[in-house]
């Protein structure tokens, strides 16, 4: 492995202001201002830990723990409060599969869209098309408004346009099981070619066996902090023998 890693986190914090005026209008915002109640959500409390390159680092945790957080974080959908995230490479998150697909497009200009904007050029797109389209399995409905598409196939497209763009590091959010079991153990198997060729990832799974079978270490969150950080061997009995119980503040 490198000496320099992939993702090196510090003292990483994140809060959450949440107001609970109730207010719908402008009008009640300006008559209330003074009485507005205003809630800090402290979600990350100051995590620390790094991902080498080609590794693959489970992070799991309850409900609430911070997990998606903490992946939002270093896909740069959220800003920090404090600490430090360094990233060497180019990331591809795989969080919500889809999100920033445009219903009135169809799903080949959705893959030209979002893979422009996860780094590829257009020539690069177009001379990838076919192998993303192929992967997804979609066939003819890729020329298709992608508001047509069930969840299940938009899934697939997102999965099939972040594995083909030359990614570092992939961030990978509770999204493999994206379609019937042949599919799935697809996007395994590419999953396993992307970290034989040297890539890292940062998976979020609540799904034990999954991380047993793939990860190369654990790191627990627990109300915002780290927990613990080992083998999958190490950590997944102790976290499966804390009680069941949600980590959102109350």
């Amino acid at each position: 492995m490198s000496q320099q890693p992939s993702i090196v986190i510090k003292d990483l914090k994140k809060e959450f202001v949440l107001s609970t005026s109730g207010a719908n209008s402008l009008k009640t915002v300006l008559v209330w201002w003074k009485r507005r109640a205003r809630r800090h959500l402290d979600v990350l409390k100051g995590i620390s830990f790094e991902v080498n390159k080609g590794e693959c680092v489970a992070v799991v945790g309850r409900n609430g723990a911070g997990k998606s957080t903490l992946l939002a974080l270093l896909a740069r959908v959220y800003k920090m409060t404090s600490g430090s995230i360094e990233v060497n490479g180019r990331i591809a998150p795989l969080l919500e599969l889809g999100a920033g697909f445009h219903d009135d497009l169809t799903g080949v200009e959705n893959i030209y869209f979002n893979a422009i904007i996860l780094g590829l050029t257009r020539e690069q797109v177009k001379e990838r098309l076919e192998k993303i389209i192929a992967f997804s399995e979609l066939g003819e409905h890729v020329y298709a408004p992608t508001r047509t598409f069930s969840s299940g196939m938009i899934a697939r497209l997102g999965f099939s346009i972040a594995v083909h763009v030359d990614a570092d590091i992939l961030l990978v959010d509770e999204v493999l099981s994206v379609g019937d079991f042949e599919f799935e153990k697809k996007c395994h198997a590419k999953i396993n070619e992307f970290r034989e060729n040297g890539g890292t990832i940062l998976l979020v799974s609540h799904n034990t066996h999954a991380v047993r079978r793939i990860a190369d270490r654990c790191v627990w969150l627990h109300k915002g902090y780290v927990k613990m950080i080992g083998t999958p061997d190490e950590v997944i009995p102790q976290y499966e023998s804390t009680p069941m119980e949600t980590d959102t503040p109350i």
